[in-house]
């Protein structure tokens, strides 16, 4: 299992489990997301995303957001490891701060992620607090976390070593129609000659 910047044809398959899963697509852009990967299957297992908000009168300002785990790999450390990379990511790019607006709190505080209060979020960010209750998260709360007091249980990182697909989905090291979001059943083809 490993974790990877995403790739532009992996756009429908991240809109699709964003969609299914309930989560934010404000400002979709797949270059902002990682994917969790199988390696020895190929099946991607996870994704999650850094936003940078680039406001006119503040300094830039990093959101962890829209991090999701197919229902087959949950359990595995491999959300950990997707926002693992994506702290990675901030501390790269040169943020010290961290910010998420999640009512999955519980989950984050495992890492170093601790509450904010909404007063001392950056504006951008209050904007959109209220943005997200509105629509995907009525629970939402804000949390932020430095980026060099991330901590990655033992546990997680043993999981994501051992971590196999516990669904029965046929995998395959090769692109697939819908990679590209093709549907297969219904497309037609340029040179179809009409032979079967």
């Amino acid at each position: 299992m490993y974790v990877r910047d995403a790739k532009n044809r992996e756009e429908v398959w991240l809109l699709d489990h964003i969609e299914a899963m309930g989560l934010d697509d404000t400002a979709f852009r797949s270059r902002d997301y990682v994917v969790a990967i199988d390696e020895e299957s190929g099946e991607k297992a996870g994704f999650g995303r850094i936003r940078v908000h680039k406001p006119d009168d503040a300094d830039d300002v990093c959101e962890l957001t829209s991090i999701g785990v197919l229902e087959e790999w949950r359990g595995q450390g491999v959300g950990a490891h997707v926002i693992e990379r994506l702290v990675e990511y901030a501390d790269d790019e040169g943020f010290e701060t961290v910010y998420t607006l999640t009512g999955e709190g519980a989950y984050l505080a495992q890492f170093g992620f601790s509450r904010l209060e909404e007063s001392a979020l950056p504006a951008v960010l209050q904007e959109r607090l209220a943005d997200k209750r509105e629509g995907v998260d009525p629970d939402a709360v804000p949390l932020a976390i430095g980026v060099d007091g991330f901590e990655m249980p033992g546990r997680l990182r043993e999981a994501f070593k051992e971590a196999n697909e516990s669904g029965d989905a046929d995998a395959s090291d090769e692109d697939s129609p819908e990679d590209f979001g093709i549907d297969p059943d219904t497309a037609t083809y340029k040179y179809d000659t009409g032979r079967r």
